[in-house]
């Protein structure tokens, strides 16, 4: 397989803050994985994906995506990413329908085709007969689902998932995962994935990285992970190697 995303010894050390948010961090992401990145709460997993956004420049190291880095070719690491963040990212007096044509207009698309994939989109995700509706008037779950296909339109080859199940009813979370896989299937879309359901997480990712303190602790194939560290599941190698005490940061 080919190699997404290159993550090579990066560092973010924000401004008199007393460690490093990520510190001295390599991993790669392969074409067709869905990466689950998991660690607690403080352990640098939104700083490590604002700089992979481009959001934030590192400290040292360089991330490389598809050969590329934000600092000699922004504008085309930034195409290839669709982000898909725990805030719901939507103009709630707007309905979903000129939420996801405004939104698609942002990133260049227009015509006939982006009237199509919204409507495409929104059938898929049982949405269509609410589309004309205002995002205030919707559900938690509802909403959920028209933030994950703002973040579809330009068909990104890297989709990037903060907490995307996150405080929805069972059958949103379903959809979601379901329409998800679908895409990593049947368009080879790659996916990164961060979440605190590690239950989910062991469901849904082929590849899992764990973080804490900004570093990387451990990574490998899912059930490989499991295995080599003689436990049952994600959740127990999760507690193994970070340990059990409180993490209110």
């Amino acid at each position: 397989m080919s190699i997404l995303v290159d993550i090579q010894h990066v560092s973010k050390k924000y401004k008199d803050a007393p460690r490093a948010a990520v510190n001295d961090l390599s991993l790669t992401i392969n074409k067709g994985d869905i990466f689950g990145l998991l660690g607690p709460n403080g352990a640098g997993k939104t700083t490590f994906i604002s700089m992979l956004c481009g959001l934030f420049p590192t400290t040292s190291g360089e991330i490389y995506i598809n050969g590329l880095t934000h600092k000699t070719n922004s504008k085309a690491c930034k195409q290839v990413i669709g982000v898909v963040p725990q805030e719901i990212a939507l103009y709630p007096k707007l309905t979903a329908w000129e939420n996801l044509m405004f939104l698609g207009h942002m990133y260049g698309l227009g015509g006939s085709d982006l009237k199509e994939k919204v409507k495409e989109n929104l059938t898929i995700l049982g949405l269509e007969a609410n589309m004309h509706q205002k995002i205030i008037s919707y559900s938690g779950g509802m909403k959920r689902r028209v933030n994950l296909i703002a973040g579809l339109l330009h068909n990104p080859q890297l989709l990037i998932l903060d907490e995307p199940t996150v405080g929805v009813d069972v059958q949103s979370k379903q959809a979601i995962i379901e329409h998800l896989k679908k895409l990593n299937k049947e368009k080879g879309m790659t996916i990164l994935y961060t979440s605190h359901h590690l239950e989910e997480a062991e469901d849904f990712c082929s590849h899992i990285a764990i973080i804490d303190d900004g570093k990387l602790i451990t990574r490998g194939a899912t059930k490989e992970l499991i295995s080599s560290n003689n436990c049952n599941s994600i959740e127990e190698v999760y507690l193994k190697i970070t340990g059990v005490k409180f993490r209110d940061k």
